[in-house]
């Protein structure tokens, strides 16, 4: 398919969830008390993937708009309303929790390297460009930080075109499959914050204070001038973080290539932090009154359509191609997802910094805003702020960790 119609397809596939999630019938009610909304936009066109019906290429482009300009006008359109107030108390928790994220991916990896090399030493084994040790180091770059990490760490192991041609398709499988089980998780969340014995008082204040915002400002009828000023705000915030991310990181590459080891000279890095700075500093203005005109319902629906074009990169059968590779990765996760629940457990943190802070590290700034999102619009900011600071450290973090697995591997 190629990709209007690509597109037009997901928006079809998104209508028919939110319609039959919005169904009275007995079926469709008991189906969605199981399968979230959000994960099933994500699966559906997962599937037309995996059955080679979607261009590459145009898969690509949809990819393309839908981070560079979709999500940071969601971005703008979800912060504006926003009660700094209520986020205050986030603060402590959320940055514990990615570090430990951070942390555990860093320790996961050489621990997975090392068990498979006393279980299947063939798994993780290789000579020279070859070492399997190798091309993990750069998706520990990529699973800390993002993609400008894995580039710089891919430039100080070397690994073969070939090995890192297949991390690069494990990272979207492994990534994407623990994306869909947070989506899934999110939807029972109280209830496994009752299993963890977590204190999710500070996430339930910021839920109830923008409920009760909301109901304080009822929804405004939708008409052409609010919605056109709604649309104009988060687009034309999105034109302006564009127009400066982009000549400040080609003016910090050239003139400040150490600031680039902290991938400050990514435009994705500006672009996604200047779109949630300009939408916090719009909701200190007048501007904030278009919530009630329906902001965050169509950030929400930019969202979807995030969602739904991730699904789109996803292949189900993919697993299939390296399942050596795809075997380290799920014990790394495995490890990762082990030390997250043990420090939610000490902490009594809940479920929300678990699946926001792993997604800040595992997908970046383009996925962990959805994952907060998932809990509730208005939490999105957070997993911009935590995926930020994954930028800062995945270079050195995953240089660490590169290290460690060369000295874990046979």
């Amino acid at each position: 398919m190629p990709a209007p119609v690509l597109f037009g397809f997901l928006f079809c596939i998104i209508a028919a969830v939110l319609t039959t999630a919005a169904s009275l019938r007995p079926f469709w009610k008991r189906f969605y008390e199981i399968v979230p909304t959000t994960l099933l936009c994500y699966f559906l066109p997962s599937l037309l993937n995996t059955a080679h019906l979607a261009d590459p290429a145009a898969v690509d482009a949809l990819y393309a708009v839908v981070t560079r300009i979709l999500l940071p006008c969601s971005l703008v359109l979800f912060t504006l309303g926003i009660d700094i107030g209520a986020f205050r108390r986030l603060g402590r928790t959320a940055v514990v929790m990615f570090g430990a994220s951070a942390v555990s991916i860093m320790v996961g990896g050489p621990l997975a390297v090392w068990t498979l090399a006393h279980v299947a030493p063939s798994l993780v084994g290789g000579q020279g460009p070859d070492a399997v040790w190798r091309g993990l180091a750069t998706l520990a770059g990529t699973w800390i930080g993002g993609g400008a990490n894995q580039t710089a760490l891919k430039e100080v192991f070397q690994p073969s075109n070939a090995l890192f041609s297949a991390i690069v398709t494990v990272d979207v499988l492994v990534a994407n499959l623990w994306l869909g089980v947070l989506l899934y998780g999110a939807a029972r969340a109280p209830r496994i914050d009752r299993w963890l014995g977590a204190d999710a008082s500070a996430v339930e204040e910021v839920r109830r204070r923008v409920e009760a915002q909301k109901q304080a400002r009822p929804l405004e009828p939708i008409t052409l001038t609010p919605l056109v000023q709604v649309l104009s705000v988060g687009f034309g915030a999105t034109a302006l973080a564009t127009a400066i991310a982009d000549p400040l990181a080609g003016y910090i590459n050239a003139n400040h290539p150490l600031l680039s080891r902290f991938s400050l000279g990514t435009p994705f890095f500006w672009l996604v932090g200047l779109a949630t700075a300009i939408g916090v500093g719009v909701s200190f203005t007048r501007l904030r009154r278009l919530e009630s005109a329906g902001a965050s319902t169509i950030a929400t629906v930019l969202l979807y359509v995030m969602i739904a074009t991730i699904g789109l990169k996803m292949n189900i059968l993919a697993i299939a191609d390296q399942p050596g590779l795809v075997v380290v990765a799920l014990l790394w996760m495995a490890f990762h997802v082990g030390i997250m629940l043990l420090v939610c457990r000490l902490l009594r943190a809940p479920y929300f910094f678990l699946a926001v802070g792993s997604q800040a590290c595992i997908g970046g700034p383009a996925t962990a805003p959805i994952v907060a999102a998932a809990f509730h619009p208005a939490l999105a900011p957070v997993g911009v702020l935590m995926a930020i600071l994954g930028y800062a450290v995945g270079t050195y973090m995953g240089y660490a960790c590169g290290i460690l697995m060369q000295l874990a591997a046979p």
